[in-house]
């Protein structure tokens, strides 16, 4: 079973993370995306889902047109841990340039 995020570790993610925010009422994190459009949207999710697949780790999100919401929990931890750091750090990657908040 994986290890939730330390007290300390939580103290670092504004700085590891900016784009992401604290979701009320859970531990889980949370980022919105905006793409020119639809296919650059699904584009971004394909690459997810991939990598999200390898690690064997599962985003809830939810998607409309051009615009990708992501939240990210450990389910098995029932809180945040490294490795939804490590995909938000992915995610962030993927994004690029190419998307907007």
């Amino acid at each position: 079973m994986t290890t939730r995020l330390s007290s300390e570790e939580r103290a670092t993610l504004a700085e590891v993370l900016p784009e992401w925010h604290q979701v009320v009422g859970r531990d889980a994190i949370q980022r919105s995306f905006t793409f020119h459009d639809f296919n650059e949207a699904f584009g971004f999710m394909t690459q997810v889902a991939l990598k999200a697949e390898k690690m064997n780790h599962h985003p809830e999100w939810f998607n409309v047109y051009n615009r990708v919401d992501i939240t990210l929990s450990t389910h098995d931890a029932d809180g945040l841990t490294e490795r939804d750091v490590a995909l938000a750090t992915a995610i962030d990657q993927f994004a690029g340039d190419r998307a907007s908040d």
